[in-house]
């Protein structure tokens, strides 16, 4: 029991954080995190994180709320003029279920008990999405603002709103809830932290529809599609029986973890002992007092690979000086540094201005007033390598921004080891291991009503392409299982363009990830969005998210709407020798096909040998004819059947990309 030293700070009771206690006799007025009253007195009355304020429910489907209260205990709710009597179980959980609402809000839910009373505020009722996968959908706006900044400043709409499922991991079992959650609506400032392709989405749904739209994202980077499956599933599957018993002795995982944790700052306090540019006792090699002229030189940007720096591991210095007019030190900057394999650490005149653990995110770092100065400036970077081939990727920005004024920062640098060390092994990721996810981030959904999932996934997975088609079949059954609803609509990416020779995969991983995504369309009530024209090829998180969303906002209205638009490139059909030549024939052409920006490129065919030639491609009507002198009984053809197929241009009428693809008489 609290008592009275306890008002007004964090306490626990029955399980709930509870920030502010007023005592009212044998009840109790509490305020939970997330700030909804509720009254109390053998128990707390709650409803689950996602049941909260300012939440958005599915319109026109049957509604389920849940939470606790005491065992037993009679319960009675009163929303939109209608009242519903319900009772908690022995155990105190109980079951709110709700008919179908038409959209609008915002509307007022009120529980009722024996020992309190609670109320959701701010709720609307519209279509909700379920976001899922791994980085390209966590993706928030933030990253994307490159692209966007003038688009989403001043972002403003209530009809909007998002609940983060909190990233977490259970191996144990299904977890029954989640252990928290708010929902943000859009504004200014919280629509940076929106999933980039779930607010593009949710936009371009609301402007069309005019009914709210509610995002869960519920989405990791790095996550292998594996983590998103029961246990049951994945069991079945076969092959995983091993590590999901392991997974499930407690502490086993953590165990490896915390170890593999203290290994990786045994490895940094080491390599910081052995830098040269650290020593105590000397001029540090971030100072512009340093003198680096008999240093060697590089060009940046340049991954080092066939330098004397390939598969090298420790710390690199690199430094170059800039010249700054008058009012240079009133004035911040921006800083743009591309992207560093793997860590760095950037300095300007001695002064830290930026930090970055893994090589992914991009080096924006902002320059307060008072770091720059007229004249010389230096600008030091500590490089650390610690897996991969280091160095700084090409065709990224490298420049200082002041305003309009920019200094071009590719070209010389100087450089000069700091320290060499071992190869530091891969961390174990949790997000990576079979079903973890699922029990903590899904499994707690169970029972909420979802217009359909988004989902972007299968970077993680393509170290075994081949496994991916029947992995993603079973998710979609598996989810919609969980979610009671058989034919819930699945929209999903295929992966984009990309240049996987930095993450050392073998070539043509992705265009066989890709094949499997797409012989997952034949799995009813899907839709796939093409993007191998939208993605970088030096970028594994390339930021235009925007056309993405637009490409599965038309799936979606052909898909769940039935409007008769079109909302899918080209799809291979057939194919049928004629002359030395191949035609083939497409489903999805809409208006038309369309060579885009010239002749068809990307075709290549190959004789009984199986090798492939490049292959001349020519429209005709509504097939396409794909020969070459070097293949002169061709046998087999096959379209943007690489991993980075940047240029490929057959598309339809419509502006839609056809999907890679690989066919054979």
């Amino acid at each position: 029991m609290l008592n009275t030293a306890q008002t007004g700070k964090a306490a626990q009771e029955g399980g709930f954080l509870v920030q502010e206690i007023i005592f009212l006799g044998r009840n109790t007025l509490c305020r939970d995190i997330e700030g909804c009253v509720v009254m109390a007195g053998d128990s707390i009355l709650s409803t689950a994180p996602i049941f909260s304020d300012g939440m958005v429910l599915q319109r026109g489907v049957p509604l389920r709320l849940w939470g606790k209260a005491s065992p037993q205990e009679e319960l009675q709710a009163s929303f939109r003029g209608g009242v519903f009597s319900f009772q908690s179980d022995a155990e105190g959980s109980w079951q709110l279920d709700l008919p179908p609402q038409e959209p609008g809000g915002p509307f007022e839910l009120t529980i009722t008990g024996q020992n309190g009373q609670k109320v959701i505020r701010d709720i609307l009722i519209g279509d909700v999405w379920l976001l899922a996968g791994q980085s390209n959908m966590e993706l928030p706006v933030a990253r994307t603002l490159d692209l966007y900044t003038e688009e989403v400043q001043g972002a403003e709409n209530p009809m909007i709103r998002q609940f983060r499922v909190p990233i977490t991991h259970n191996f144990q079992g299904p977890q029954t809830d989640l252990p928290k959650g708010t929902w943000q609506a859009v504004t200014p400032e919280s629509v940076l932290e929106f999933s980039a392709l779930g607010y593009f989405f949710a936009q371009v749904h609301y402007a069309r529809y005019q009914v709210p739209v509610g995002l869960v994202l519920t989405a990791v980077g790095g996550s292998r599609i594996e983590t998103w499956l029961s246990e049951e599933v994945i069991s079945g599957l076969g092959g995983y029986e091993d590590i999901v018993a392991k997974l499930k002795q407690p502490g086993y995982l953590d165990a490896i973890m915390h170890g593999e944790l203290r290994e990786y700052v045994a490895w940094q306090k080491e390599l910081d002992a052995k830098d040269q540019g650290l020593q105590p006792g000397q001029i540090p090699w971030n100072s512009p007092e340093l003198d680096d002229s008999e240093w060697d030189t590089m060009v940046v940007p340049k991954i080092w690979k066939g330098t004397e720096l390939d598969n090298f591991h420790g710390s690199v210095w690199l430094r170059r000086e800039v010249e700054r007019g008058e009012g240079a030190g009133e004035r911040e900057a921006l800083l743009r540094l591309g992207a560093i394999v793997d860590a760095d650490e950037t300095y300007i005149n001695g002064v830290r201005v930026g930090k970055t653990e893994y090589k992914y995110p991009p080096r924006k770092y902002q320059v307060p007033p008072g770091v720059l100065r007229p004249g010389t400036n230096t600008i030091a970077i500590r490089v650390i390598i610690n897996r991969d081939t280091g160095g700084f990727v090409e065709r990224k920005r490298y420049v200082l921004e002041m305003g309009s004024e920019q200094v071009d920062l590719s070209g010389e640098w100087k450089y000069k080891v700091g320290g060499t060390m071992e190869l530091l092994p891969r961390l174990t990721r949790a997000h990576r291991k079979p079903s973890g996810m699922y029990n903590a981030m899904i499994a707690p959904l169970r029972g909420c009503a979802f217009r359909g999932v988004l989902w972007y996934q299968g970077e993680s997975n393509a170290h075994a392409p081949e496994q991916y088609h029947n992995l993603l079949k079973t998710l979609i059954a598996h989810w919609r299982e969980e979610f009671g609803c058989p034919d819930l609509p699945f929209l999903y990416v295929q992966l984009p363009n990309f240049d996987t020779s930095s993450e050392g995969l073998v070539p043509g991983c992705w265009a066989l990830l890709r094949e499997a995504q797409l012989e997952a369309l034949e799995v009813p009530n899907t839709a796939m969005a093409v993007t191998i024209d939208i993605g970088e090829a030096n970028d594994l998180h390339p930021q235009n998210k925007k056309d993405i969303a637009l490409r599965l906002s038309l799936a979606a209205r052909r898909l769940i709407f039935r409007e008769d638009v079109v909302d899918q490139g080209p799809l291979f059909k057939r194919l049928e020798r004629e002359n030395g030549a191949l035609l083939l024939y497409f489903t999805n052409i809409g208006s038309g096909l369309r060579a885009q920006g010239g002749e068809l490129t990307w075709f290549e065919v190959c004789g009984a040998d199986g090798i492939f030639h490049p292959a001349k491609a020519q429209i005709e009507g509504e097939t396409i004819r794909v020969w070459s002198a070097e293949v002169p009984e061709p046998q087999g053809v096959r379209y943007a059947w690489h991993d980075n197929p940047e240029g490929a241009n057959l598309y339809n009428e419509e502006g839609l990309p056809a999907s890679p693809f690989r066919a054979s008489l």
